[in-house]
This record gives structure tokens, C-alpha cells and sequence, in this order.
């Protein structure tokens, strides 16, 4: 542990956050460092830090990577402090390796320089409520889902290699009579191979059963969860509980996090990019954003454009004025947003009254 002479009234305390330990640099409101320090990812490691940092003065801030993953249960108790706690993103490496090299106390400083500069003043989500259960569910459900999916995918591959007879009376039917069909294939010894082809395409059948029965009940418990969070959302057109719960989950549990409709449109990668160069005037997709919840987005558009009336009445205007298909979904998509914007600010305050 390092520690300089400079004194000030405020102080940024950046954190680079890991499994077993947490870098961190204080720096001033000028940006001289004041000194850094390394401490175990512990409770007794996060109060050792606190007090690191209350020697230097006052804390205007810290900014910590990766408040969601390995640096989590450090914003929770910084929090809890009533401290404040900016959300950093990681460095563009590029550069900064080439120039200035790489290690954790470095990072940490960029942390902290990313604050003071302005860059980094996004409020890290609360884990707390509704949508921190939602989170859990969701990523219970989605192994689920893969697995399964895998399931499925190699027993069909399976099948393609047994004998004729079984390929003959397994190969025409539909995956829930598929499965069925598996289930009951009789099994008694391991040998010749085409036993054991048996035996192995009813242990796959009875899997994916398991996982279908899993996936059905996080589904129910989704359902009410999303309906409690924001029964408005899920109502919406074309909204299903997936696209909700991604929502809700993009959005946060503190609404305070998210200022404006537009912010919360960048979050999801809709918001229009300047592509103008000379006489051309216009705007291209947005390859940023949190992804999943931009296909979703995706997911509603699409519907909406097969069913929704208004949405198709807008499609056919939209075109004959001129736009592609990619460029009046890109449209759709961020009309989508500032309406599950609104939804969801609805739900909140409907709540607090």
C-alpha cells in the first residue's frame, strides 16, 4: 500500500474489481494521484478499503468496474455506506496497452479518471426487488432452455445413425411425439450396439422431459413476477413475458438510473447513429447496446408488423416514401422503446402512490 503527501477536499476512488482481490487508486478533483492499494474481495477486504479511502478526505465518488459481476457485493456494501457508486465500463485496451502497458492499479486509475472526466456516470442497478428476482429466473430459464435445446439437437443427430427400422419409425414424427416414442423404447441389455442406441435415445427422451417441466415452471414464476413489476408492460402488444422480462431487466430496479426515454433507447442500441456525409442525409442501425434486450425489441417489431394494424398501416406509408424494410424496423424498434419507456415508468409510479 502507497500513500502521497497531497491533500484535497475531494476525492475519486477508482476500483478494477476481481474473483479474489480489488485494485484501487484515489486520485483528487485535479487528478493527482493520491495514492492505491489492493485488497481481498472479502467483507473485511471492502471495510479495509472504506477506511483506506476515508483518509484522504472527503469521497465525492467511487467508480467501480464490473458492478455486476466480480465487483457486486463491493458496491452493495459502498452502497450501503450511502456512498455513491458510478458504474465503469472497461478501457479500450488498444491504446492504453501500447502506451501506458497493463496491471490492475492502472485500470483502477483509468476507473477513476473516467469519473472525473465525465465519462463514466452511469448508476450501477439495484439488486434489490422484484427485477433482481427476475434476473435470477431468467438466467435459470435460459440454461434450461439451451440445454434442452442441445438435447434435442443430439438426439436427432443420434437417430440419423441407428438402423432403418428405427430411423424409419422415428425419423417422420413431430418432437413431442418424438419424445414419447423414445421414452417407451425398450431397453434389456447393452449389447449388440443397437440396444444401446435404444437405451441411449430414451435417457436423451427422459432429459429433455425434465428440463421441458423445469423451463415450465420458471416460466409460471416469470409470469407472475413480470405481471406484479409492470402489468401495464405486459398487456402491451406483441409483449410477451420474455420481452418483459428483458425489459425490466435492462431498465433496473431503481428507475433513477435510467433519465430519459432516449437514454434508455441507447441502452437498448435503437437510438439512430449519424451515418451523413456531403448531400446525404441519414442514419444507420446501432451495433451498440445490451443485445438481448435489442432482439427482443426485434421480436415485437416483427410481430406487430404481421398483426398490429397500426404498425402495418405505418409500414405501407413508410415505404412508399421510400424506406427499406431494415430502415422502418429500425424505426419500429425505437418507437417500441420509448413506449416500454413509458409503460414502465407508469408501473413505478403507480407503486409509490
Amino acid at each position: 500500500m502507497t500513500q502521497s503527501t497531497i491533500n484535497s477536499n475531494s476525492v475519486l476512488i477508482g476500483i478494477d474489481t476481481h474473483k479474489d482481490t480489488h485494485a484501487a487508486v484515489a486520485i483528487n478533483d485535479l487528478g493527482a494521484r493520491f495514492g492505491d492499494c489492493i485488497v481481498p474481495a472479502t467483507p473485511a477486504g471492502y471495510q479495509q478499503l472504506l477506511e483506506w479511502a476515508k483518509t484522504f478526505g472527503e469521497i465525492a465518488a467511487f467508480g467501480v468496474e464490473g458492478t455486476g459481476s466480480y465487483g457486486k457485493g463491493l458496491s452493495q456494501f459502498l452502497r450501503r455506506q450511502g456512498l455513491k457508486v458510478i458504474e465503469v465500463s472497461r478501457p479500450c485496451r488498444r491504446g492504453q496497452q501500447r502506451l501506458q502497458g497493463k496491471d490492475d492499479l492502472l485500470d483502477a486509475e483509468d476507473a477513476a479518471r473516467q469519473v472525473l472526466a465525465g465519462q463514466a456516470t452511469a448508476i450501477p442497478k439495484s439488486d434489490e426487488g422484484a427485477v433482481e428476482m427476475i434476473r435470477i429466473l431468467k438466467a435459470a430459464r435460459d440454461t434450461a432452455v439451451k440445454a434442452q435445446t442441445q438435447v434435442m439437437v443430439s438426439l436427432k443427430a443420434m437417430i440419423v445413425t441407428a438402423d432403418a427400422v428405427l430411423w424409419a419409425e422415428l425419423e417422420p414424427l413431430s418432437t413431442p411425439q418424438l419424445i414419447k416414442a423414445c421414452q417407451h423404447l425398450e431397453v434389456g441389455t447393452l449389447d449388440p450396439p443397437m440396444a444401446t442406441m435404444r437405451y441411449a435415445l430414451a435417457a436423451m427422451a427422459k432429459r429433455w422431459t425434465q428440463l421441458h417441466k423445469e423451463i415450465e415452471a420458471h416460466t409460471q414464476h416469470l409470469i407472475k413476477l413480470t405481471q406484479a413489476a409492470a402489468p401495464e408492460l405486459v398487456q402491451a402488444f406483441g409483449i410477451g413475458t420474455d420481452t418483459a422480462a428483458e425489459m425490466l431487466l435492462t431498465f433496473g430496479e431503481n428507475a433513477d438510473r435510467v433519465q430519459s426515454e432516449a437514454a434508455f433507447a441507447k441502452m437498448c442500441g435503437v437510438c439512430p447513429i449519424p451515418a451523413s456525409s456531403g448531400k446525404t442525409q441519414r442514419h444507420r442501425l446501432n451495433r451498440g447496446g445490451n443485445r438481448q434486450a435489442n432482439a427482443a425489441l426485434f421480436r415485437v417489431v416483427i410481430v406487430r408488423m404481421r398483426w398490429h394494424e397500426p404498425t402495418k398501416t405505418y409500414v405501407a406509408r413508410r415505404t412508399a416514401q421510400g424506406l427499406s424494410k431494415r430502415e422502418i424496423i429500425r424505426c419500429l424498434k425505437r418507437y417500441v422503446a420509448r413506449e416500454i419507456y413509458h409503460l414502465i415508468r407508469k408501473s413505478r409510479s403507480t407503486k409509490k402512490t
